[in-house]
């Protein structure tokens, strides 16, 4: 049987890695602000006449690299950003031999929940 994801995670190893993406989605938080705020930036400039490029751009680049690093981190592990706002995140796992999505919430203490790989987020079930 041929599954979607390489990397199936257990209950207990998605949650010993909540610490960390607690911190890549708080650092994914500041930084896009960062980058919003030097777009509205670059916007003005742009809108008084002004030529764009030099630092503006540089630290709009730099961020940009920034945020793509992190997403990076959640790509090569195969874990799934599905709201970045509410940081609403899915593990590839099984449940009762089904790949399926272990599913957590920033605000949620543990993983505590799980849905199959279509149904998404009004799927979910109590694990």
């Amino acid at each position: 049987m041929a599954f979607r994801f390489s990397k199936h995670y257990t209950r207990e190893e998605a949650r010993s890695l909540l610490p960390q993406i607690r911190g890549w989605l708080d650092q994914l938080a500041q930084l896009r602000g960062r980058l919003q705020e030097y777009d509205r930036n670059i916007h003005q400039l742009l809108a008084q006449g002004h030529d764009v490029g030099g630092d503006p751009v540089n630290r709009w680049m730099k961020t940009l690299r920034e945020i793509q690093t992190i997403q990076a981190e959640f790509q090569k592990r195969e874990i799934q950003i599905k709201d970045l706002d509410r940081g609403l995140i899915d593990f590839p796992a099984f449940v009762a031999g089904q790949e399926v999505f272990l599913c957590w919430e920033k605000d949620e203490e543990d993983i505590e929940y799980w849905h199959d790989l279509t149904s998404g987020y009004s799927g979910r079930e109590k694990l």
